[in-house]
């Protein structure tokens, strides 16, 4: 028997129409296993044939399940698209929603709607992006991941501003002939920024590079061409150590605009793969930041908090890898 035209279906409904008592659907829609795999059959075939949408609010207070998760993300400095993908890719795996949460106050206020959210009763756990430091017994209830990767305003910290590949690019750079080497920093208000430019520095001294100066830069395209164009003509250097891909990008254009070639006179490196990096004119050298499998590997350990498991210490790829490509070579002799 189908529910009449002027109501919404219910799980009596569902029940009728799959042959089965209320108790089984309920079981069925509360995740909790030991069904027939032909009961599920029939169940799942009622609910779409009656176009059923259960009131996930009352199932939650009644089973405290609800099949959903939440990602909270700080006021954000860069697009968190793969970080997320990696995030719901896992959740999903595992049988969750997942909602997200932008929250753009004060770290009071934030954490108090982080507290709001876990004690409203419809989600089974939360995983931040953003620093959350106040304890609350409603974690006991609804298990917290707080990332130990970024600051309150989604600014890379920890191993994610680790700055490695720099020491990679200038001993390779160094084997080749390279001497003469221009950092191109970037906002020395970010962790990572800090760490890029002193891992310049003690590498270049640990070398005994015969050149090695910093330019200060914020990030951007215009930077990277700034510092190109403040270089004298006489004593240049070979080899430059961007920031990220948008400073190379205007490294590049600054260069190009210069007469020199790449890389034939000068090398260019960068950092964090943009997808536009392999279709400049010189594919772009650059350091590639697995954020989905940070974004995975956060949401595995909320997974593994809500069921009550330990999470999977296996370790995983590394963070950071560099990908040389056509903008860098030897120096000329």
């Amino acid at each position: 028997m189908a529910a009449s035209d002027d109501r919404a279906p219910t799980m009596l409904d569902v029940a009728r129409h799959a042959g089965v008592s209320h108790q089984t659907v309920s079981r069925y829609l509360a995740f909790s296993g030991g069904l027939k795999p032909q009961t599920s059959a029939r169940i799942d075939a009622a609910i779409r044939a009656l176009d059923y949408h259960p009131n996930l609010a009352a199932r939650s207070m009644r089973t405290r399940r609800s099949g959903r998760l939440t990602v909270v993300l700080p006021p954000l400095v860069f697009n968190p698209a793969r970080l997320l993908a990696g995030a719901t890719a896992a959740a999903h795996e595992a049988g969750y929603t997942v909602d997200v949460l932008s929250l753009d106050d004060t770290s009071h206020a934030r954490e108090s709607r982080v507290v709001e959210v876990a004690n409203s009763g419809q989600v089974e756990g939360i995983l931040s992006f953003a620093p959350i430091t106040r304890h609350s017994r409603a974690y006991e209830r609804t298990p917290l991941v707080v990332s130990p990767d970024f600051d309150g305003e989604m600014r890379g910290t920890g191993d994610l501003a680790e700055a490695t590949p720099i020491v990679e690019f200038m001993t390779t750079l160094a084997s080749q002939g390279h001497r003469q080497f221009l950092h191109i920093a970037g906002d020395l208000d970010f962790a990572s920024a800090r760490a890029r430019r002193e891992t310049f520095l003690h590498t270049a001294e640990s070398l005994a590079l015969a050149q090695a100066d910093v330019a200060d830069g914020d990030w951007s395209g215009r930077s990277g061409l700034d510092a190109i164009r403040a270089l004298s003509t006489r004593d240049h250097p070979t080899a430059v150590i961007a920031s990220n891909d948008h400073a190379a990008a205007g490294a590049m254009r600054g260069a190009l605009d210069r007469g020199w070639r790449i890389p034939e006179d000068i090398s260019i490196t960068g950092w964090d793969n943009s997808s536009m990096g392999r279709y400049l004119a010189r594919s772009l050298t650059t350091v590639h930041v697995d954020l989905e499998g940070l974004g995975r590997a956060s949401m595995q350990r909320l997974v593994a908090k809500v069921g009550g498991n330990a999470a999977d210490q296996t370790a995983a790829t590394d963070l950071h890898r560099v990908i040389w490509r056509e903008s860098t070579a030897h120096a000329a002799s």
